[in-house]
């Protein structure tokens, strides 16, 4: 077999990875595009895996991208009431299984702090439980804000969620970290995930349904009775990409008949699950 480095002795020891990605870019890119192609012939070459690329074109991605590019919209904020007793929103805190919510008193522009989902655990010692005793310090960011200098703050203050503002003051949003990494490395797996050996499609005591964006149209068309069909794409997230013009962010919904499909989680290359359940007459996807 020939050596793929003949001016290196047989007897040298195995060149690294590193090494022989310096050779493959010598000369040095002078552009981020140039770098990339180069990464991706490396890859091509079998000196880069697939997920290392993905992982570095993630790299770059973040430095494209502010805030508001990825955060979860104010409309889809999980959010708690301080006029609600604890009986009130405990359910919801369950049912939505964070680990933290915004906290607003009078309307959703005045967030007045964090609540970690387990410092609800002391409500059910305590008689004399108060949230505000419990409330974290909020953040708050700008809309324009790069997600690498977030990523960065994040980690130096080991924080993990933070309120968007618009330049009003008013609330935009909100983004965590787990929001900004999957950017890098992809989906992360979080309460909506499905075991390997799951279905595509799981049914949820309230009438809704966990679907996998992978999901063939086919199969979903044979599941529900429905006729959709895309020319372009053969799985649903695909086809309700296509549908919104780009890759939709957490939290948005679309109707498509009598089903409104919501975004349980994706990244900024593609959907990954979605949540559907049959919508009431007249509702829009931007009823709540």
């Amino acid at each position: 077999m020939n050596d793929p480095y003949p001016s290196r002795k047989s007897s040298d020891k195995p060149r690294s990875l590193l090494e022989r990605l310096t050779d493959l870019i010598s000369p040095e890119p002078e552009s981020r595009a140039e770098l990339l192609e180069i990464l991706q012939d490396a890859h091509a070459r079998n000196l880069m895996d697939a997920d290392s690329l993905a992982m570095i074109e993630g790299v770059f991605q973040v430095a494209d991208l502010c805030a508001r590019d990825i955060m979860v919209p104010r409309a889809q904020m999980d959010a708690i009431n301080i006029a609600e007793s604890p009986e009130e929103f405990m359910a919801f805190a369950l049912e939505q299984a964070h680990s933290r919510y915004p906290v607003f008193e009078g309307n959703r522009d005045n967030i007045i702090g964090i609540l970690l989902a387990k410092d609800l655990l002391r409500f059910y010692a305590n008689e004399d439980f108060d949230v505000r005793d419990m409330l974290r310090p909020a953040v708050f960011i700008p809309e324009s804000k790069r997600l690498n200098v977030l990523l960065h703050d994040f980690r130096v203050n080991r924080n993990h969620i933070a309120i968007v503002v618009d330049e009003y003051g008013g609330v935009a949003g909100l983004i965590t970290i787990e929001d900004v990494l999957e950017q890098i490395v992809g989906d992360i797996e979080d309460e909506y995930d499905f075991e390997e050996e799951e279905d595509n499609i799981i049914a949820a005591p309230d009438g809704t349904y966990r679907i996998r964006a992978l999901t063939e149209i086919s199969q979903f068309n044979e599941a529900f009775g429905t006729q959709f069909h895309d020319d372009e794409n053969d799985t649903l997230g695909g086809m309700i990409t296509h549908q919104f013009g780009r890759v939709p962010r957490r939290g948005e919904r679309l109707r498509i008949g009598n089903l409104m499909f919501e975004v349980l989680r994706a990244d900024g290359r593609q959907i990954h699950m979605l949540l559907m359940r049959r919508a009431e007459p007249g509702a829009t996807a931007n009823d709540d």
